[in-house]
């Protein structure tokens, strides 16, 4: 089937921008309706878990609180397994995808998703829609892009069209779905690219629109800033959103380490989790501000609290105490598995901890400050700002979900402030830290540990123009002329490095009245004393010396002392730099994967084919029952190399490489046909 779609699209041979232009549209409108059955499918396991049965079960009382988040996670357990990647909040695994495998990611992560999120944020699971929708938008981009056989950056750019459709449609904020996708998942922004993601933005939106509703994700009332001096109190907030923020992030990072590292099935985890978050909820519904409500504010997405809170509601003690029992709630449903978003979580945090402050200032400054609402709607950017490192779609978002443009003032000081400060204390956001206990640094689309591994000296160019420090200004003009480039390295008669001159150096010094090209020597206009970099350093050592003065270009000089320069290094030096460090690091994890053993007599490799019907499949490697000198050396899934670990799943047609005495492995077929070992 793959086949033959890729051979009619070789035969038909489209424009470009047309077949793009296609799939754009195709995106945008099925995520567009899978966030509608996503939301629909949310709001009737809701109705039935907290209307329905307690009204047919109503001896139950506050224990449906307990009951019916344990029933979600002991659901959700089972989907987990069939699709890793459902697991937790979503939007890290798509960032994997786009660094490490070209944008790829497996169809039946999809729907894996949707019915694993759907099932733990309907039965109270304290998570948020978006991150699942990206993901699907996600997988839906990357399997038409694998589908038609397409290389990977469209493949990324399709995955980005898939992520902006998936905001724009939870959302209705098309806008910001586009800069979250730009912003949060690729990192830089192209012309060719900027254009399918509004696409697919746009017909995810209109999607959404016709079955959903054209209002806003929230009814707030007309804010304004009431006087310049307000804007200290919302830079107050967007610094303590910043500490937040990042609370919320080591307590979820805390909670992933604790279930991750706790050696019990992965089946059972998410309903544990339910568990504290259910005695947290049913202690919750105790309070008296919460006998109107349902469900506790803290489960689920809590949009219906947030609007309340927004248009001025709650108590100041209740917003208090929700601004901590919410990052518990949600560290404890998505740390132990469960499949959701942050973004809806850190909105609700934000808005409880505006809402605080803004009934204080209300109180104590009534004549130079705004309503409590005001700051609960600043707050919801502000912290999301803090825990994403995304202030531009934090500001869009709240704006369009809100429809208010009176505040732009104050969310452009909060978001800035709270993503600034947060990445000064905390260098990982909250998407990025779960990548970088996997090994991978993301930054601007890209991951930075393969620079690590790539020195100066194998992209440095060696062949370069430099001129000597003592040759007349206009020789260097028509050096300029001659060559095209925008600067050279000026040295001495030993060849050593002396300085660095610019064409911009040439151009202020023509508009000086003393300028005289033919008198003038090149030492008059260069920069003496450059900054440089030895051979054997790391390219990332390059980035970092060029990324303060935005630099284009380096020298590079012997360590020996002699500053004899050997090289130059620039922008696309680095950038090559990168695709070398890309395919070393995959090389070696395969060489680590597949480490050559010493072969004596009575040794050797064994591989074997799981099948569905395997009794060991979808089991844990710690549990297989091996012989005492049989080893588990590689496990091989849908082209990719898994060097295995105690808590990996078996998944059917994973190819597994065994080594060991072959005597042993005469009868290990028979092993992997029965039952797994109880787990210890």
């Amino acid at each position: 089937m793959q086949t033959r779609i890729s051979e009619i699209l070789d035969r038909l041979s489209p424009p470009v921008g047309l077949l793009l232009l296609l799939m754009s549209v195709a995106i945008g409108a099925g995520t567009g309706f899978a966030a509608v059955v996503f939301i629909k499918l949310i709001a009737a396991i809701q109705n039935l878990g907290y209307t329905v049965l307690p009204e047919l079960l109503p001896v139950l009382g506050t224990w449906v609180y307990l009951i019916v988040p344990v029933i979600g996670g002991l659901l959700v357990g089972p989907l987990i397994l069939f699709a890793q990647e459902a697991k937790g909040h979503g939007v890290p695994e798509v960032m994997q995808a786009l660094i490490v495998r070209g944008g790829r990611i497996r169809a039946r992560v999809a729907a894996a998703k949707i019915v694993a999120s759907a099932l733990c944020i309907g039965t109270g699971g304290s998570a948020g829609r978006e991150g699942p929708i990206v993901q699907v938008g996600s997988a839906l981009g990357s399997s038409l892009g694998q589908i038609l056989r397409l290389s990977d950056d469209r493949i990324r750019n399709l995955v980005g069209c898939g992520a902006a459709a998936g905001i724009a449609a939870t959302f209705n904020a098309p806008i910001a779905g586009v800069v979250f996708a730009i912003e949060v998942l690729m990192g830089n922004l192209q012309v060719r690219s900027f254009g399918n993601v509004v696409i697919a933005a746009v017909s995810s939106s209109i999607v959404s629109r016709l079955m959903l509703g054209a209002e806003p994700a929230f009814s707030v009332p007309i804010y304004r800033l009431e006087s310049p001096t307000e804007l200290i109190f919302y830079l107050l907030l967007g610094i303590l959103s910043a500490l937040v923020g990042i609370m919320f992030i080591r307590m979820l990072n805390r909670a992933e380490i604790v279930f991750d590292n706790w050696s019990f099935p992965q089946i059972y985890k998410p309903a544990i989790g339910a568990v504290l978050l259910g005695i947290i909820g049913m202690g919750f519904m105790y309070l008296p501000a919460a006998h109107h409500s349902p469900m506790p504010f803290m489960y689920g997405s809590g949009f219906e609290f947030i609007e309340e809170v927004v248009q001025g509601g709650g108590s100041f003690y209740l917003l208090l105490l929700l601004v901590f029992l919410k990052p518990l709630a949600t560290s404890f449903t998505l740390g132990s598995g469960n499949s959701g978003g942050v973004f809806a979580p850190s909105l609700f945090i934000g808005a409880m901890l505006g809402g605080c402050l803004g009934i204080l200032f209300e109180q104590y400054l009534p004549d130079i400050t705004g309503s409590a609402g005001a700051y609960a709607l600043v707050g919801m950017a502000a912290l999301f700002a803090a825990t994403a490192r995304a202030p531009l779609t934090a500001m869009l978002i709240v704006f369009e979900m809100s429809n208010d443009y009176h505040m732009i003032l104050p969310l452009m000081v909060a978001t800035i402030t709270a993503s600034y400060f947060a990445q000064w204390l905390h260098p990982e956001s909250i998407y990025t830290i779960k990548l970088a206990k996997r090994g991978i640094r993301f930054f601007e689309g890209r991951d930075m540990d393969v620079m690590q591994g790539v020195k100066v000296e194998e992209v440095m160019r060696t062949r370069f123009v430099s001129i000597n420090k003592d040759r007349s200004v206009a020789e260097l003009m028509a050096l300029f002329q001659e060559t095209n480039l925008l600067g050279f390295p000026v040295v001495t008669g030993e060849n050593s490095l002396w300085g660095i001159i610019t064409l911009q150096d040439v151009h202020r010094s023509q508009a000086l009245d003393s300028f005289n090209p033919r008198e003038m020597k090149v030492a008059d206009l260069a920069t003496e004393g450059p900054i440089a970099v030895y051979p054997d350093e790391p390219v990332w050592v390059a980035i970092q010396k060029m990324s303060p003065r935005d630099l284009a270009r380096l020298p590079v000089v012997a360590r020996d002392g002699s500053m004899r320069l050997v090289g130059m290094i620039s922008r696309s030096d680095v950038l090559r730099a990168y695709d070398v460090g890309v395919v070393r690091k995959q090389r070696g994890r395969l060489e680590d994967q597949q480490t050559t053993l010493r072969s004596s007599q009575g040794t050797g490799f064994v591989e074997f084919v799981l099948n569905e019907e395997d009794p060991c499949c979808y089991s844990q490697v710690k549990d297989l029952a091996l012989p005492p000198h049989v080893n588990l050396v590689s496990i091989k899934r849908e082209g990719n190399i898994i060097v295995p670990r105690g808590r990996h799943q078996l998944e059917p047609g994973d190819v597994l490489t065994m080594f060991g005495r072959l005597e042993e492995m005469k009868n290990l077929k028979k092993v992997l046909n029965s039952r797994p070992a109880a787990a210890s």
